[in-house]
């Protein structure tokens, strides 16, 4: 066992001889090893004493059990803690010991039940819940499987249908619908919930109420044949939208073997799969992205000066195009009130237009009522000069990337808005310094750079200068918690993080097609690799302006490692400029379907003659790993770069800017991880035979040829990487 406890439970007998037995590990009362060990004394204890009649087990402030503690999986990953045999946890303690007790138990849920915690809930003999709580098994989105019985007993409870619902999508329920399920036998107001589930837990043992063991139930479960039937589905669908992971496929083993065979089995195989899934790279992979997501708002010299985020009562915002209006449908969804500005009338009527369409989308699909549209809506204000932003808190500007109208609105925003105000900038590209040039209060410079739509991406790169003051950092930092957004905290430069580490995806792309690489051909490999699409559709949706205005910025920064291709120019002429026109280097239907186009091979030619590039006869003829390790190692080359300039704190927070900038598959843990599966000597191996065959492009940089001449990790901290060089 591990020296220090974490959590533990606390349990009282009244005089009406229910055990009260509580979870306590703050915040969401997470299962830890040490929980589960004080549970399984605790009912020992409660199943010896005749002063007991049955058991309710709750959680500590409004909160049943987030799950299991998902940093035990760490700790016996690192061997700091002895893995418990297959089985002791779901079979042992919560079948054995709960379900199969002599004296019957009821969960008094609040707040939410989830994995582990609504595994355990499930296992008592009934569970009452407060309304509003949260009800489901997340799992598979950690790379783990359901493993203290959710298996066996969901699909007992709510149907084979739903509960496979429930566990491929890791979506939870709400206890009303729970309710109506099966899931949950009665919905309480919260300051009933302790009384009700003693009353109920009482009348199973007086007899007035059932007594139900959830895994020995069989009336919710089809016949076998329709099982099966069932199950082939869903291991088809499976397959088709997630060809990279085993996992979900383990777990559906596990539910068949308990309909086939009956729920002991199931119990057995879940057991055992629990113990192989934890080995998978995939599960490491996603347990890494787990912690590095929440470590993202802990930034060295910032976030531990014990300083408080200021209250930001009202926003304002530059630009109603498509990012600003972005910006305000996610303030206004998290209430905080939002000045849009624009230039003239028509504009600003489109800019709330756009606010007005992003919202009624999520009417139209049942995500939101009329009343609360009217009611986000009515936080929206437009004006058209800077006189409401005297009371602002925040502004933030979202205008085009033309350089001295960004500076003249920051001259202008000192004038307007008060002292304290976060000045803060979206753009995606152009230096920060070079923004607030004419700005008096540099510290109250900041990049808020989201990622469009600004309403639905996760990311939001947090951009400081030297000057910026670690309170504004923690103040937008909390905004984008509030947001709902991923923070993660940059240093300043061209393209930040996401878009300065994957400017080489496309050009590498590009390189390739230009020698003789088939372009269907990379964005099939790179798609399958996990990526949402490859480097050409990407290049169609964004559009072939933008694509060439963000090249631009890197070529002009960083000429001596840039691959600069004629191949888009050329397509423009001929008025292609991606999805927009139905015409890039793919052709789109109505229905904006992509299917690839012949003509694509005239401008690749063009554009080879144009440049004085050869085909090579190596590149035409690339398997799909070499098209992954060609696209993705400049990739890995520029974020060790990032890394060591010092732009990212740590590695692990460029794994979450490329997952949720980007898209790079989170199964994969983010890039720095990736790239350290494989192992640095290999990359830089690879990346110096091509420097050396093609040139500055693909030269390793001093950081990575460092570690990989000697094996070093990527990731590892500076003076960590020295001590093993």
């Amino acid at each position: 066992m591990a020296s220090r406890t974490k959590g533990k439970t606390t349990m009282e007998v009244g005089g009406d001889g229910v055990a009260v037995i509580t979870l306590i590990n703050p915040p969401v009362n997470s299962l830890s090893f040490d929980v589960l060990e004080n549970l399984k004394s605790n009912y020992e204890e409660a199943l010896r004493r005749n002063d007991v009649k049955a058991i309710v087990i709750t959680g500590a402030k409004g909160r049943f059990s987030g799950g299991f503690d998902i940093s035990g999986f760490g700790e016996i990953q690192k061997g700091t803690r002895k893995a418990p045999k297959p089985g002791y946890i779901s079979i042992d303690i919560i079948t054995d010991l709960i379900e199969a007790a002599r004296k019957p138990s009821v969960a008094a849920i609040d707040g939410l039940a989830l994995g582990g915690g609504l595994e355990l809930a499930m296992a008592c003999h009934a569970r009452i819940s407060a309304p509003g709580a949260q009800l489901g098994l997340p799992e598979l989105q950690l790379g783990v499987i359901p493993g203290f019985g959710g298996t066996q007993r969901l699909p007992r409870l709510v149907g084979l249908t739903k509960a496979l619902e429930m566990i491929l999508t890791s979506k939870p329920v709400k206890a009303e619908q729970g309710h109506s399920l099966g899931l949950v036998d009665a919905v309480v107001p919260p300051a009933e919930l302790l009384n009700a589930a003693r009353r109920w837990a009482l009348d199973i043992a007086e007899r007035r109420k059932p007594w139900v063991c959830s895994v020995l139930k069989t009336d919710k479960l089809p016949p076998l044949g329709e099982a099966r039937e069932i199950l082939k589905f869903a291991k088809d669908q499976t397959r088709k939208q997630a060809p990279n992971l085993k996992h979900p496929l383990m777990c559906l083993e596990a539910v068949e073997v308990g309909i086939v065979s009956g729920s002991r089995a199931g119990l057995e195989k879940e057991a055992l799969i629990s113990s192989q899934v934890v080995k998978l790279d995939t599960t490491k992979s996603l347990i890494h992205v787990f912690f590095s997501q929440r470590g993202t708002t802990k930034v060295p010299g910032v976030t531990d000066r014990g300083l408080v985020p200021r209250k930001i009562k009202k926003v304002a915002i530059i630009g109603g195009g498509l990012m600003g209006s972005g910006i305000a449908t996610a303030l206004i969804l998290s209430n905080y009130p939002v000045i849009l500005k624009e230039v003239n009338e028509k504009f600003l009527e489109a800019g709330i237009g756009r606010v007005k369409a992003n919202l009624q989308s999520s009417v139209k699909k049942g995500r939101m009522s009329q009343e609360k549209f009217e009611q986000t809506m009515s936080l929206l204000k437009g004006s058209l000069d800077y006189e409401s932003f005297r009371d602002v808190d925040m502004v933030i500007e979202a205008v085009i990337e033309n350089i001295s109208l960004k500076q003249q609105i920051f001259a202008d925003l000192e004038k307007y808005c008060p002292q304290h105000c976060i000045l803060a900038s979206n753009t995606s590209t152009i230096d920060l310094n070079k923004i607030g040039e004419r700005t008096k209060s540099q510290d109250r410079v900041i990049g808020a750079h989201f990622f469009s739509p600004a309403h639905v991406m996760p990311l939001l790169e947090i951009v400081r200068t030297n000057h910026t003051s670690a309170q504004v950092i923690v103040d937008l930092l909390d905004v984008g918690k509030k947001i709902k957004k991923t923070p993660v905290v940059v240093g300043n430069c061209t393209g930040f993080a996401v878009n300065r580490m994957f400017f080489p995806y496309t050009q590498a792309a590009m390189f390739l097609v230009e020698r003789g690489t088939d372009p269907y051909l990379i964005d099939k490999a790179v798609s399958k690799f996990g990526m949402p699409m490859g480097p050409f559709r990407l290049c169609d949706l964004v559009g072939f302006g933008v694509a060439i205005a963000t090249a631009t910025q890197f070529i002009e920064n960083f000429p001596e490692r840039t691959n600069k291709s004629m191949i888009i120019p050329l397509m423009q002429e001929d008025k292609r400029a991606g999805e927009a026109t139905r015409k890039g280097f793919y052709l789109y239907d109505e229905k904006r379907k992509a299917k690839p186009d012949p003509e694509i091979k005239k401008y690749i030619e063009k554009a080879r003659s144009v440049s004085g590039v050869n085909l090579d006869p190596k590149l035409a003829k690339l398997t799909e790993k070499e098209i992954i390790e060609m696209t993705f190692f400049p990739v890995v080359n520029e974020a060790c770069r990032v890394f060591a300039e010092g732009i990212a704190v740590k590695a692990a927070d460029l794994d979450i800017a490329g997952i949720f900038g980007m898209g790079f598959p989170p199964y994969r843990g983010g890039i720095m991880f990736w790239a350290d599966s494989i192992g640095s000597k290999y990359i830089y191996s690879k990346l110096d035979e091509w420097s050396k065959a093609y040139g500055g492009f693909f030269k390793p940089c001093d950081f990575l040829a460092e570690r990989g001449s000697k094996g070093a990790p990527l990731s590892a901290p500076l003076e960590q990487a020295r001590s093993r060089l």
